[in-house]
């Protein structure tokens, strides 16, 4: 728990309410609660209180959470309660990545270096769902600048496994049934990676769509906000909720048969046996459901934009973050300060160089889906790796977070410890709705 947390003194909740025992509500995903809360079933705050308990009883394993303040969150359900419906997501309570600026709650940024620091105001993002009656439930915790030093969280489905990163708190939080949804970003893998190692849903839109002030910039060009649930539905209504559009129910698949390409991508040789399974059992599972299926190579320029990434991402952090290295670069991690130091060594020349590669690549990748709807690619390398002093390798996320175009990942396979390797649908830019309507239909008839 964060300094300025508030301590945990609920009493355990045991009424039942129409058959549901309010410790059990913070299983419900936000679109079951939604339904359930517009019924008048349930109220807010007695969601809110069973995933309070959720977070008394694991918290002190997990380290989910960066700063909660209990009276300020049931504050925030009771004013839900007593208020006219706004959205599907009234009454809803929401995580928030910890470089994602709150008025009401710390945002630190997984660092000591801004320990204390209280925003003026909410992101645009979470403003937005504060507007349409959701309720903020805490902050969750961020590795070391949303990069690649973790802090404290471990992977909720076993303890001595990493949850991933940067975005681990809000994939830990959503996949311990702490909350139902959360925010979360990437700028590498940090959305895509925690949520596959969680076991959970995520979906990390086109770049360039949503309004980042508030957040932790890193480097603009990759920077991109990201949401994590259990539901396709709740991520659609959560995404829907941020872009001013009015949430309701996914269509489930296309209106026709779906075409989608296997792509293994140039990365295929880093995949563990247990990420190979997942991609392959999923193509499997898409041709036993009639989806047309086929090998998908993508174009021979696009081969080195993993390090065309790293490259640009160093020299946007050699930007971004270069006061806080010069006046506290005691207090950063090894790693980070590596990085910067490698982007202040690039020429401006060579700089220039790779921001038009990339450039280049992104204007090629829609074409280079052909007649395919989705792609399906690996979302990890494998299982969450043993340990907590490392978030696990991004290189299946970065080449589609450099391309700026929709991706989600889709929970459903397990390896050899028994913990979970998502896959990836991954579309083309601008074409969000296509990746979550065809993520739906398979999460639901993956098994």
């Amino acid at each position: 728990m964060g300094p300025n947390s508030a301590g945990f003194g609920l009493p355990c909740v045991i009424d039942q309410i129409w058959g549901c025992a309010v410790s059990e509500l913070n299983r419900l995903t936000a679109t079951e609660a939604s339904a359930k809360i517009a019924s008048g079933e349930i109220t807010s705050v007695e969601l809110v209180q069973s995933c309070l308990e959720r977070i008394h009883q694991r918290e002190s394993d997990v380290g989910a959470w960066a700063h909660l303040n209990e009276e300020l969150t049931l504050a925030a359900a009771a004013v839900a309660d007593s208020t006219s419906r706004k959205s599907a997501l009234h009454g809803i309570p929401f995580g928030v990545k910890d470089v994602i600026d709150t008025a009401d709650l710390p945002t630190e940024c997984g660092t000591p270096i801004h320990a204390g620091r209280q925003p003026e105001k909410d992101a645009a993002c979470v403003a937005k769902m504060k507007a349409t009656g959701a309720v903020l439930m805490g902050k969750c915790v961020s590795t070391e600048y949303a990069l690649y030093t973790p802090n404290q969280t471990r992977n909720p489905l076993n303890l001595e496994h990493t949850p991933g990163g940067s975005s681990s708190g809000s994939g830990a939080a959503v996949g311990d049934y702490m909350v139902p949804i959360a925010f979360g970003n990437q700028t590498a893998g940090s959305l895509i990676r925690p949520a596959s190692f969680c076991g959970i849903c995520a979906f990390k839109p086109t770049h360039g769509i949503t309004d980042l002030t508030g957040i932790l910039p890193l480097e603009p060009t990759f920077d991109t906000l990201g949401y994590m649930g259990r539901s396709f539905d709740d991520l659609a209504s959560f995404f829907a909720v941020v872009h001013d559009k009015e949430p309701g129910p996914l269509n489930d698949g296309l209106d026709r048969r779906p075409r989608i390409g296997l792509c293994r991508t140039p990365q295929w040789s880093h995949a563990e046996q247990a990420s190979i399974d997942a991609v392959e059992g999923a193509a499997d599972r898409l041709t036993e459901l009639g989806v047309e299926v086929d090998e998908v190579a993508l174009p021979a320029g696009f081969g080195d934009l993993v390090e065309t990434h790293t490259k640009i991402l160093n020299i946007g952090l050699s930007r971004t973050l270069i006061e806080d290295y010069r006046n506290h670069k005691d207090r950063m991690g090894d790693i980070l300060c590596g990085l910067i130091e490698d982007g202040l060594a690039c020429p401006p020349e060579k700089a220039a160089a790779l921001f038009a590669h990339a450039a280049d690549c992104r204007g090629k990748v829609n074409d280079a889906f052909d007649n395919w709807d989705v792609l399906l690619c690996p979302s990890v390398v494998g299982e969450a790796p043993a340990g907590i002093a490392a978030t696990g390798s991004p290189i299946f996320q970065i080449i589609w977070t450099l391309l700026n175009v929709p991706i989600a990942t889709i929970p459903g396979a397990v390896g050899p410890n028994d913990l979970p390797v998502g896959v990836q649908f991954v579309g083309r830019r601008g074409d969000d709705e296509t990746v979550l309507r065809l993520a739906k239909w398979f999460h639901s008839r993956r098994n």
